[in-house]
C-alpha cells in the first residue's frame, strides 16, 4: 500500500474511505457524498458505506444537528406534526410501550429536534421544528479486501450475495489492491456478477485517480422506504469514517497523524506503522500517556496533541459535510 501500512486492512479501509470523498462516483461522474465505515445491521457489517445525498435536502438534514438520530428519535422527527398534537395521536402504534415514545419526545426536544409542551390534562404534545427531509439518494456498500485472492473471494461469496439480495444497498463493490497483473484475481466466478470491482494503487497515498474500475456493478432493486436504510444513513452521518479516534488512543505520545497523498491516517511511532483499532488501546505495551504538562500548558495546542488530533479530524468531517451540502462537487479542491 504505502510505507508504514504493512498488511493492514484497517489502513486500506481508511484510504478507500478518503478516496470515496474525493472521487465518487468512479464511473458515472462526481456526486455529493457522505462516507462512513464499519456500519451494518444484525446480519451484516460493511467496511465502507457511501451515502449519495441530495445536496439541498442534506443541507436541511444538517440543521437537525451533527449527531445521528437513533431509531426512537428518527420515529419522532418523521412523525412530528405541523401543529401541536398529543404524541399518541401523532405517532403510529410502535408495537412497544408508549412510555418509550414519550421518553423519545423529551430527548428530541432536548436536542431542539422538535418543540414540546404540556397540553390538556398534562398530555405531552409536540410539533415539528422543520420537516425531516428525504436526503439520501443511494446507499453504496464497499467490501475492502486488499489481498483478495481465490480463497478470499470464495469466502466472501455468500456475504456479497446477501448484499445483492437484501434490498439495503443500491450498489455493491469490492475494493482490492492492484496486483500489476493483466487480469485481476478479483475477477473470479465466486463473486456475484452484480458486484463491481475496484483496484487501488496507494503507493503514493490517496488521490482521485488512485482507483481503476475493473468490473462495473449492476444497479440493485433497493427499497427506499426501508426503515433500516434510513437508520444506516443516520448512523453514517453521525459517525463518518474518521471516528477511529473514538476507539484508539490519540492521547498516547506515540500516536501521530501522517499524510498519505490527500489522506491523513493514524501512525504509531513506536511500532513504526499504522496501528489497528484493536491494538491501539491503553493495554498496549507501548502505550505512553502524553505528559499532563502537554494538556495544561497549551502545547502544541490547548488540551494537548490528543485533543488537537480529534479537533482536526472533526473539522475535516464538517468540511466534507459542507461540500456535500453544495449543489455540485465537480471541482473538489481539498
Amino acid at each position: 500500500m504505502f510505507p508504514g501500512a504493512g498488511d493492514s486492512e484497517f489502513a486500506f479501509e481508511l484510504l478507500v474511505s478518503r478516496w470515496a470523498e474525493l472521487a465518487w462516483h468512479p464511473s458515472d461522474g462526481a456526486r455529493p457524498v457522505v462516507v462512513a465505515r464499519q456500519l451494518g445491521t444484525r446480519e451484516r457489517r460493511w467496511d465502507t458505506v457511501v451515502l449519495e445525498v441530495d445536496p439541498e435536502a442534506f443541507a436541511v438534514r444538517r440543521r437537525f444537528g451533527d449527531r445521528g438520530l437513533d431509531s426512537d428519535l428518527l420515529r419522532i422527527v418523521q412523525s412530528a406534526p405541523a401543529e401541536f398534537a398529543w404524541y399518541r395521536d401523532a405517532v403510529d402504534d410502535p408495537g412497544f410501550p408508549w412510555r418509550y415514545v414519550r421518553e423519545a419526545v423529551h430527548r428530541a426536544a432536548a436536542r431542539d429536534l422538535v418543540e414540546k409542551r404540556s397540553g390538556q390534562n398534562g398530555r405531552i404534545e409536540f410539533r415539528r421544528v422543520r420537516e425531516y427531509p428525504d436526503w439520501v439518494e443511494r446507499i453504496v456498500a464497499i467490501e475492502n479486501k486488499p489481498d483478495l485472492d481465490a480463497s478470499a473471494a470464495a469466502a466472501l461469496a455468500d456475504q456479497l450475495q446477501y448484499d445483492v439480495e437484501s434490498g439495503l444497498a443500491d450498489e455493491v463493490w469490492v475494493a482490492t489492491a492492484a496486483t500489476g497483473e493483466r487480469v485481476s484475481p478479483a475477477l473470479l466466478e465466486d463473486i456475484p456478477v452484480e458486484v463491481g470491482v475496484l483496484e487501488f494503487d496507494f503507493a503514493a497515498g490517496v488521490d482521485a485517480d488512485t482507483a481503476e474500475v475493473v468490473w462495473h456493478p449492476t444497479t440493485l432493486d433497493s427499497d427506499p422506504e426501508n426503515r433500516t436504510r434510513r437508520l444506516l444513513a443516520e448512523r453514517g452521518y453521525g459517525k463518518g469514517w474518521r471516528s477511529f479516534t473514538e476507539t484508539m488512543r490519540p492521547d498516547c505520545r506515540h500516536f501521530e497523524l501522517r499524510r498519505e497523498g490527500r489522506a491523513l491516517v493514524p501512525y504509531c511511532a513506536a511500532k513504526e506503522r499504522v496501528p489497528t483499532a484493536a491494538e491501539c488501546k491503553g493495554s498496549c505495551g507501548e502505550f505512553s500517556p502524553e505528559p499532563p504538562t502537554w494538556r495544561t500548558g497549551g502545547w502544541p495546542v490547548e488540551g494537548g496533541p490528543g485533543k488537537g488530533i480529534r479537533a482536526l479530524l472533526e473539522r475535516r468531517r464538517e468540511r466534507e459535510r459542507e461540500c456535500a451540502s453544495r449543489e455540485t462537487q465537480s471541482s473538489k479542491q481539498r
